[in-house]
């Protein structure tokens, strides 16, 4: 470009540099400071979070006494391992048959994925409740178990489709020509889509995997409905701390969830990245 042809600006260009900062910085204080304000707290010697007493890694240490509390944790780790292990596979299969096929009723198909989605989790709730409690053929004496099973299957059946939906728009950008040469070469169908298109689909599913893990673990709409008296997950279980007391001990252990949220997630924006610079290198 030469020096006397000058680029056209923007709207943000006349709205000026400063109230957009002040803008997105009042948004981020929005966003954030409730958070920092938690975890600031966990560390309270007081157990009233409005008086700050001093500093302390007490409630830590309570946390991790509390058995209930662990077992509820290792019961949301293990939901959500679960649930997104058989969301990927549902997901992955249900993007690639709305991208590669054509047959009759695949709009309604494509409708329906996305109810999950839009319903609000209420609705969906009560709808496992009566599916699970009253639906089921079952004899009267023996229901259908309220626990881990029930559980995993109502967040299997709304984790799928945004795993669906990321995998989804992964495959728009796929190069159909790959499959035409591999074809050429000699390569079979599942050759090609083990050396071709899981490679190329790996951001999208890892993506689409901590998705689906993070809406399971902090799920407590459909968990509290479809949890029997004898399983408890860590959203319901800090539910019923914080009906007695908001108290250090439930800022800790949700900052607890944070870390742990917040490890997963650079976990795989790492191996997000590093599957899309592979990906590139072999383009």
């Amino acid at each position: 470009m030469s020096g006397g042809t000058r680029m056209a600006k923007g709207p943000l260009d006349y709205l000026g540099r400063w109230p957009l900062r002040l803008w997105l910085g009042g948004v981020l204080l929005f966003l954030y400071v409730p958070l920092a304000t938690l975890i600031a707290f966990s560390f309270n010697l007081s157990k009233r979070n409005i008086v700050w007493r001093g500093s302390t890694f007490d409630w830590y240490a309570k946390v991790f006494a509390d058995s209930d509390l662990l077992l509820a944790f290792a019961n949301s780790l293990t939901i959500a391992a679960l649930s997104t292990g058989i969301s990927l596979i549902l997901g992955t299969l249900t993007a690639l048959l709305l991208w590669r096929f054509r047959f009759p009723g695949k709009a309604l198909l494509e409708g329906t994925l996305a109810l999950p989605i839009v319903v609000p989790e209420i609705c969906l709730g009560i709808a496992f409740l009566v599916f699970f409690a009253d639906i089921l053929p079952w004899p009267t004496e023996l229901p259908w178990p309220l626990n881990l099973g029930a559980i995993t299957i109502a967040h299997v059946s709304f984790s799928f489709s945004f795993v669906a939906l990321v995998v989804r728009a992964r495959l728009a950008s796929f190069d159909r020509s790959l499959e035409d040469a591999a074809r050429d070469l000699g390569a079979g169908e599942w050759r090609i889509f083990a050396d071709i298109i899981v490679p190329h689909l790996r951001p999208g599913l890892i993506a689409g995997a901590l998705l689906a893990f993070t809406l399971s673990l902090d799920d407590f709409v459909i968990t509290f409905f479809t949890s029997g008296p004898d399983t408890t997950t860590f959203p319901i279980k800090v539910y019923s701390m914080v009906r007695f007391s908001v108290t250090p001990e439930v800022n800790a252990a949700s900052t607890l969830l944070i870390v742990v949220t917040l490890a997963l997630t650079a976990a795989a924006l790492k191996l997000q990245g590093s599957a899309i610079a592979k990906t590139a290198a072999a383009g």
